[in-house]
């Protein structure tokens, strides 16, 4: 998964990144508020970590911006040495999922994040056979994608693509995001393959005559697949 943290302390933001690299996942890391908003504005992630206690814009800030103006359904948990009934019950309230006080624990810390990458979906196309989405329907087993339950002709990566943006329904997906989890590359090269598959997967899946779905250009950002 792509993971972004907000912490300040280098130690413990370098200890996050291990930890989590070692699983395989990406991270990307802000040291202060504004700079974590500066960038989410231009990208996406699947999971962010927040510290609380960060300069420039406090970490529960941070979250209330992301959730009224930038992402509502990107999953958030708090790792912060605040540890009061109330801090966590702000947190949660304000839009957290999870919440943590320093100092974590790397079993649990990782326990926490696969608990969420299982509830998004990530890493259960082995264990789940469909997906359904009337008219679409999304075999994991055979890997491929039907309308109306004929059979639609993809590539993988059309079908990986597909797939991606269908369990991310309704949150905007950076192109850098989508270059990294569908192609495993870095999210600085060009664009262009993300788009020249978007628009191939505009017209394989019927989105023109579709009513009820529709796949729409962000501008300077990237993708969003939603029910109408």
């Amino acid at each position: 998964m792509r993971i972004v943290i907000l912490e300040d302390d280098k130690d413990q933001a370098d200890l996050l990144v291990a930890w989590l690299e070692e699983a395989g996942h990406q991270c990307t890391v802000y040291r202060d508020g504004t700079a974590f908003i500066r960038a989410y504005n231009q990208d996406s992630y699947d999971i962010v970590l927040l510290d609380w206690m960060v300069p420039n814009m406090s970490g529960i800030d941070v979250l209330r911006h992301l959730r009224s103006h930038l992402d509502n359904l990107v999953p958030v948990v708090f790792i912060t040495q605040r540890n009061s009934e109330e801090d966590i019950v702000e947190a949660l309230e304000a839009g957290a999922d999870d919440y943590m006080a320093k100092p974590v624990r790397q079993m649990e810390t990782m326990a926490r994040v696969n608990a969420i990458a299982r509830r998004m979906g990530f890493g259960d196309d082995n264990t789940s056979d469909n997906y359904h989405f009337p008219p679409y329907k999304i075999d994991t087993k055979l890997r491929h994608v039907s309308l109306n339950d004929e059979p639609i002709e993809m590539t993988q990566k059309e079908y990986e693509l597909t797939l991606f943006l269908f369990k991310n329904l309704g949150r905007v997906i950076s192109r850098g995001h989508l270059l990294e989890m569908v192609w495993g590359t870095s999210s600085k090269l060009n664009t262009r393959t993300v788009d020249t598959h978007v628009s191939r997967l505009r017209t394989k899946l019927e989105l023109e005559g579709q009513p009820s779905w529709q796949l729409t250009s962000v501008y300077r950002h990237g993708y969003r697949l939603e029910q109408v």
